[in-house]
């Protein structure tokens, strides 16, 4: 005779998951039509699915405004959970897609500008030598606070240890000094010196929206190591452009539309293919903002995250980068 099994009272009292996927794209998007095109529904669909849900609840999870909608207290607490459970359960369901996939993978959590202007340029060697590694990046400009159910293998950062459970390699310093294209410095002569530089365009790295995980560096506290103050612009100089996004930056540089300020480990290789060139010598160490390479303590010894993290290493001291190489080649 077979045994009854009882009833989950969890699942029994679940809400339908169709239904709180819909509430999840409405909520995070807060209106109904783009969490239609974002599921690739119509936008009927998604309203009877939330009306359900509210019946089904007892409760309105949104405020409806004319075309506009807010999530009420329930819809916020209800969202804050759903939306974490279904982050868990998509990255569950692409690690184990990973798995059967036959090929390992890393995650490697790195700035915007790294990736853009540092590793996509070198992935292509690595994937040549490593045909067997997939790699997933994630960037962010805020280590602090990862999004919920992301668990980087790798982080490359100024964070010594971003969390707990990771160990950390020092890579390099921040050395930085002013880069622009050989036609604007050909047009703007006078940049050749720090006093014209002063008062030419100037493309300027702002803090807002980043994370402030160490001392910001933009073009007032660059100059102020040379002692000149970047306040004594006058009104009649050239504008003083600020963007929060470095790759934004250099390609405005590219562009020919000012001087930026260059860490070197981002823009060496556009200065060694004449693409770049600094229009003064000056250049600052930062010997206190360090670079690390962090990851995870439980996986130190696998095979996969060992050979990226050689070959990351390797990349370093080719290039003369590293925090012994930078400080002997400039005879420190």
């Amino acid at each position: 005779m077979a045994k009854l099994v009882e009833p989950d009272k969890i699942l029994v009292r679940m809400p339908s998951l169709t239904a709180v996927r819909s509430f999840v794209a409405a909520a995070k998007h807060l209106s109904f039509t783009r969490a239609a095109e974002a599921l690739c529904v119509t936008q009927a669909a998604i309203s009877r699915q939330i009306r359900e849900l509210e019946t089904h609840l007892g409760v309105e999870l949104f405020k409806r405004t004319g075309r506009t909608v807010e999530l009420t207290e329930a819809g916020t607490i209800l969202y804050d959970a759903a939306y974490l459970s279904f982050v868990n359960i998509a990255q569950a369901a692409e690690r184990i897609q990973s798995n059967t996939s036959g090929k390992p993978a890393l995650t490697i959590c790195c700035s915007p500008a790294f990736s853009g202007l540092w590793l996509s340029r070198r992935l292509p060697d690595f994937f040549a030598s490593n045909p067997d590694i997939d790699i997933n990046v994630v960037t962010t400009g805020n280590y602090l606070q990862m999004e919920p159910g992301v668990h980087p293998d790798l982080f490359i950062n100024k964070i010594s240890d971003p969390r707990e459970g990771y160990h950390s390699i020092p890579l390099f310093h921040d050395l930085i000094y002013p880069v622009c294209t050989p036609a604007f410095l050909q047009d703007n002569p006078a940049i050749a010196t720090l006093e014209g530089m002063r008062n030419t365009v100037l493309l300027n790295l702002s803090p807002y929206g980043r994370a402030q995980v160490a001392e910001h560096v933009d073009w007032s506290v660059w100059f102020s190591f040379f002692n000149i103050n970047l306040e004594k612009r006058s009104t009649s100089d050239k504008h003083l452009f600020n963007a929060n996004d470095y790759n934004m930056l250099i390609q405005m540089v590219l562009n020919h539309q000012g001087v930026s300020l260059g860490w070197h480990h981002l823009v060496a290789p556009l200065v060694e293919e004449g693409l770049l060139v600094r229009p003064v010598e000056q250049e600052v160490i930062f010997r206190e903002k360090c670079h690390f390479l962090t990851y995870l303590e439980s996986r130190a010894d696998n095979e996969i995250l060992c050979r990226f993290r050689d070959w990351l290493l390797g990349c370093m001291n080719d290039e003369r980068i590293s925090m012994v190489s930078v400080g002997e080649e400039r005879g420190e």
